[in-house]
């Protein structure tokens, strides 16, 4: 079996992940043949770290025209994400983008007509669903473990923000960046995943004085298709450690998925116990999906459709209207 040809374009921290384990896990079925970073120097001191020898760019449009591709990984900041893929749909070439899909709602419903016409894979970096704390936690849901749920409460609170590992020069962008956009988005399409498609959003934001900055503080409640209430606390300047959570309210019981990967449940009037979880996972589980249907194998991706989605509520977060937002005439059926 011929290995599949991949471009990596972008080299911030999704981008340096990606080389850094991709040949070593999946180096028998993926190719990596092209490198774009508009840093030349951060090109060749990765490749060298990495000990591979790709063909290097410093222009995407130039790697795209000249290079022969299979697929090709989306790692630049959200406002060059519908120029690449745009160019790889127009060239045939199966795209996995990171998230957010695009920079704008506007964006990301040209991308999915696009991804159609092209009919092509399209994939967004959405693994969160596939971590085993939270397929632990649908189990339990489906089992009603926990019983009626009642409600839930979505914690995005940070020290800081950026993170001290997170530093570049778009990620506090109004436009570009923020918590809700980087680390909101992935919890959002988890629990349209989970639990149903959110319909309603109603919001309030607070930015700082400089018209650049992204939002300092975030209450709002998402809404699901069945009305049960999220209840959603963001803020920049928590004390302490960051918390980045769920907790689900049931009517027998509570169960807690903190910082990520941390479950714990308890039964009703009990305190929270930790709730054993296969800590087993591929590294790059979305990648080794796209692997998998790419050589003609089941595997399951969260695509164009669902980064749209994904936006619609992230977009209703970060421009709120007057009370609630009712976002199902925008919300797209998704398709495999």
């Amino acid at each position: 079996m011929s290995k599949q040809k991949m471009a990596v374009i972008g080299l911030g921290h999704m981008g340096r992940i990606m080389i850094h384990r991709l040949l070593p896990q999946y180096g028998e079925k993926i190719e990596l043949v092209a490198l774009c970073d508009s840093d030349e120097s951060s090109l060749h001191r990765e490749v060298a770290a990495a000990g591979i020898s790709p063909r290097l760019y410093t222009d995407y449009r130039q790697l795209l025209n000249e290079v022969a591709l299979d697929l090709v990984y989306i790692a630049v900041p959200p406002s060059l994400h519908y120029d690449v893929a745009q160019i790889a749909f127009e060239k045939g070439i199966h795209v996995f983008c990171e998230k957010p899909l695009a920079n704008s709602l506007t964006e990301a419903r040209s991308l999915v007509e696009l991804a159609e016409k092209a009919d092509v894979l399209h994939a967004v970096h959405f693994s969160l669903p596939l971590d085993p704390a939270v397929l632990k936690l649908k189990g339990l849901i489906e089992e009603q473990a926990i019983g009626q749920i009642l409600k839930m409460d979505l914690y995005l609170e940070f020290p800081q923000w950026p993170r001290s590992w997170q530093q570049n020069p778009w990620i506090t962008s109004r436009q570009q960046g923020g918590y809700l956009l980087e680390v909101g988005i992935h919890w959002i399409q988890m629990i349209q995943q989970v639990f149903g498609p959110i319909t309603h959003v109603k919001s309030e934001i607070e930015f700082p004085p400089d018209s650049n900055q992204s939002e300092s503080r975030v209450r709002a409640v998402l809404r699901l298709h069945n009305d049960i209430e999220i209840h959603l606390s963001g803020t920049d300047q928590r004390e302490g450690e960051e918390r980045v959570s769920l907790v689900v309210h049931g009517e027998e019981g509570t169960m807690a998925l903190e910082n990520w990967r941390n479950l714990f449940r308890s039964g009703k009037d009990a305190d929270l116990q930790p709730v054993s979880v296969d800590d087993v996972v591929s590294p790059l589980p979305i990648l080794k999906q796209i692997i998998q249907i790419l050589n003609g194998e089941p595997g399951l991706i969260y695509n164009f459709y669902d980064g749209y989605n994904a936006q619609v509520v992230l977009e209703a977060l970060r421009k709120p209207g007057e009370g609630f937002t009712d976002l199902r005439p925008q919300l797209m059926g998704a398709k495999q």
